[in-house]
């Protein structure tokens, strides 16, 4: 079986010398190709050549989120794979949070996960999991904003806003730790002087729209996040095997953050936040979310700037992958 391995070399919690001990593990059971990434994109050009050579049955992602991300948009360059033609996907994690890699049940180390991909393979083990797809409106005129697939969650609003302010963060040299984004979403709430008003419509097709929200977060799946070890579910029903689920508030005052941040931190896969400012959708298969000004939008936790508005679509059976 032929295999290409996608190193991300910065990869959070990943060292040089553990990657060339999984290079090696995994070259012994593969065919193995090895290529680091060298620039942002440069994974999912990696993963779209091999998906297009038709020489390579299985691409690695050796890194965190946003690796896993651009690979699966790499491979999925030309559309879903409902047919199973396209290399299968496996994933080692490498970064900071791994929540696609956790969400499939795979351990949070890179050695553990590299055993149980090997274990996946060698029992020819596999599922074809769903994904969503968002097509953004730009917030600047002229600018090319491309569709894209994401794999666990997308964000419009105040949580993309700050993801935006971590990362800025970190290419000033910051480490990506909980701490970083918890100082961060604190910066960001005192701020934010439309928490209390928000500008967001949700619309979706035959159904009246929704109003006024401040925060919308997009679920493929369910955890959405992991606080250390703690995972958090914004919508706990989501899955895989699903269309996407929907969490927006419509305020975030001093009060309601502290109700529904304590609700997240106490959430669990039977209940998540609750409450007269939640808006819950699940199992959704088309919705547009769109606002009067632009605003931070996110996938798969990787910023990508501000936006007028963004078409979601859930696509069912889209990905193979090894787990």
């Amino acid at each position: 079986m032929r295999a290409l391995l996608v190193v991300n070399p910065v990869a959070t919690t990943t060292s040089a010398r553990t990657r060339d001990v999984l290079s090696h593990a995994l070259a012994s059971d593969l065919k193995l190709d090895v290529a680091a990434t060298e620039y942002r994109g440069h994974a999912r050009r990696l993963a779209r050549q091999a998906a297009e050579s038709g020489t390579t049955d299985v691409v690695i992602a050796l890194g965190g989120d946003g690796t896993v991300n651009e690979v699966v948009n790499g491979l999925l360059h030309n559309g879903p794979d409902p047919g199973g033609e396209l290399p299968r996907l496996a994933v080692v994690p490498g970064g900071s949070t791994n929540v696609f890699a956790r969400a499939l049940g795979l351990p949070n180390d890179a050695v553990e996960a590299t055993g149980a991909l090997l274990d996946a393979l060698h029992a020819r083990s596999e599922r074809t999991i769903g994904l969503g797809l968002a097509t953004g409106t730009p917030g600047t005129p002229d600018a090319e904003v491309p569709s894209r697939w994401f794999t666990f969650c997308a964000g419009y609003g105040f949580d993309a806003g700050v993801i935006g302010r971590v990362e800025g963060q970190r290419e000033r040299g910051k480490r990506s730790t909980h701490a970083l984004y918890v100082r961060q979403a604190m910066r960001h709430f005192l701020g934010d002087r439309r928490r209390t008003h928000g500008t967001i419509s949700l619309t979706r097709p035959g159904e009246e729209a929704v109003e006024g929200l401040v925060l919308s977060i997009i679920c493929n799946t369910a955890p959405w996040t992991f606080l250390g070890n703690r995972p958090m579910y914004a919508a706990p029903r989501a899955s895989f095997d699903t269309g996407l689920d929907l969490l927006g508030l419509s305020r975030l005052s001093s009060a309601a953050v502290t109700r529904y941040g304590t609700q997240l931190l106490r959430s669990s896969p039977d209940r998540g936040p609750h409450g007269r400012h939640v808006v819950s959708l699940h199992d959704e298969t088309e919705f547009t979310l769109q606002s009067q000004v632009p605003l931070p939008f996110q996938l798969d936790g990787d910023h990508l700037g501000l936006r007028n508005s963004v078409s979601f679509t859930g696509v069912r059976r889209a990905l193979r992958v090894i787990v």
